[in-house]
Formats: C-alpha cells, structure tokens, sequence
C-alpha cells in the first residue's frame, strides 16, 4: 500500500509562528513518508513542554507521557512489540534536565529506538526560563544577572554514554534534518538527533540566524568519517557542539535481544510459557 504525505499529519500544530518545531514535524512526517512506513506501525512517545504536543500533530500511535519520561515509555513499548517504529521525542529541558538518566540508560542499553530532541536552549512552554543547555551567561526569568552554570553538551553525553547513532540537525535545513531522520529510523539500535530548533518567542540570543553563523555542517567534509568514536569525540569537543549531520554509526547488539526470553515479536504473538494447566497446577500449589 501507498501512502501520502497527508496521511501522517494530525492535529492542527499550536506552537508559536515561526517556531523551528514546525519544521522538525515536517521533517518527521516527510521522512515515514519516504520510507513509506504505515503510520499504525509507529508510536511516536513526547514529554511535557512545547515539544510535547508533537506526539498529537503526528499521525500515528501516541503517548504523550510525563515530564522527562518519554524514554522509559517508549522502551517498554518497543521491547513489548519489536515490530515497531518507535519514536521518543521531546526538549532539552525534558530530556537534558529531568530526563537525563533515562538517555543515559537508553544510550547505553542500545535500547532499538530513535530519540528526537529539540533543543532550543531555553524552557518555551513555562515563559522563559534558563534551560540546561543555555550557554553560560544566559539570561532569562530565572537567571537575571546571567546563568552561572556551563551549558551540558548532549552529544558528548551521547557518545560517552555509548549510543550507536549521534546526530545533530537544524530546523532551518529542512532536507539535511529529513535525511538524519530517515537514517535514524533505519538504523538498528538507540539513535539520537539533537535537532536546534529556536523558539522565536523567548529566546532572542539562540535565533536562527545565530545558528546559521556558527554551523558547521559535516555533510560538506568529505573526508569525515562517523565510524570512529574518538574522532567523533573530538570533532563535537573542537566544534564546542555548534556541527550538523552523522556524527557517529555502529552497529551494536539490541537491547531487547540480549533480553532472556524476549524475542523478536510483539508479546501478544508470544506463546505463554506454561499451559492452562501448569498454571493452574502451580497455581493450586503455591496459593
């Protein structure tokens, strides 16, 4: 069957003109649509804040879950059924602050999901206030004589933590953020794609313009190699994060593989481990 690109639009998106979310569910939309995945064969799984409402705007399975928890959620929905294409996304406040053990987990489980999030360096949703990925000096609601707290480098997380796909997009180049997302979706293992997505309403400093002088996009190096983590390591240390693209790529055994007695089908295509009667039989023994 074929889809069009109508089909994975949902809800009427409420965020702010101009924010640079717009283009990250554009780039999530027209990505399944290329890779013409049926929208019942995806959940896509937020957090709270402005980034949250994408689980609504996309057209597919959604859980739109608690503050920082779109990881754990999307896990188990993954582990439960392998079938899926299984998309947690949410903000830098939610999964750099609140979130942050659970990426570090999922990272390092190489748990078969894609993580999507859209770091626009401040908290949207509450007003304006200083988010962990605000750069030092920032000044917000929360921080009026300036952030005294050096900005946290998600990607540096991600490769020290030990994810098997780190990328990093932009919402003003549309078709870099679509590719990053479609080799996200295909590959096998925990993807993670830092997407900067200013908010055009709080945040003055971080603009797309701003971005757009400091980017560094390694679609345009050639000789850049994403297979080695050092390299990896060093390119996002040199660049102080400001870089777009594949930043590394690796296979890796899947976290639900190394499960014991999870296979690769959805649980309720999984025959029970005992009969009728050996739970009944236990059953009577025990209680």
């Amino acid at each position: 069957m074929s889809y069009k690109l109508t089909d994975y639009r949902g809800s009427r998106p409420t965020w702010c003109p101009g924010c640079g979310h717009f283009a990250v569910l554009g780039c999530l939309q027209q990505a399944a649509y290329q890779l013409g995945l049926p929208p019942e064969s995806m959940v896509v799984v937020s957090g709270i804040g402005c980034s949250g409402k994408i689980s609504q705007h996309f057209n597919s399975y959604g859980f739109h879950s608690l503050h920082g928890r779109s990881i754990p959620v999307a896990t188990g929905i993954q582990i439960s059924n392998p079938n899926l294409t299984v998309i947690a996304a949410g903000g830098d406040g939610d999964g750099y602050g609140i979130g942050l053990n659970h990426f570090i987990h999922a990272a390092r489980r190489n748990v078969n999901i894609t993580y999507i999030v859209m770091d626009n360096h401040i908290y949207s949703l509450t007003t304006g206030q200083y988010s962990p990925t605000s750069r030092k000096g920032f000044v917000s609601k929360t921080t009026p004589k300036g952030s005294a707290e050096m900005h946290l480098r998600p990607l540096e997380i991600a490769l020290a933590a030990g994810a098997s796909f780190v990328a990093q997009g932009f919402s003003g180049d549309v078709k870099q953020l679509t590719n990053l997302i479609k080799a996200a979706i295909e590959h096998k293992g925990f993807s993670h794609i830092n997407v900067f997505s200013p908010c055009v309403t709080f945040n003055k400093i971080n603009t797309f313009d701003w971005f757009r002088e400091r980017i560094i996009n390694l679609d345009q190096q050639e000789d850049y190699q994403p297979s080695d983590r050092l390299q990896a390591l060093a390119k996002v240390m040199e660049a102080d994060g400001v870089l777009t693209g594949i930043i590394y790529q690796e296979e890796r055994k899947l976290f639900h593989n190394e499960i014991a007695g999870v296979k690769d089908q959805a649980l309720t295509e999984t025959p029970p481990a005992l009969t009728q009667e050996q739970f009944e039989q236990l059953t009577a023994q025990y209680c």
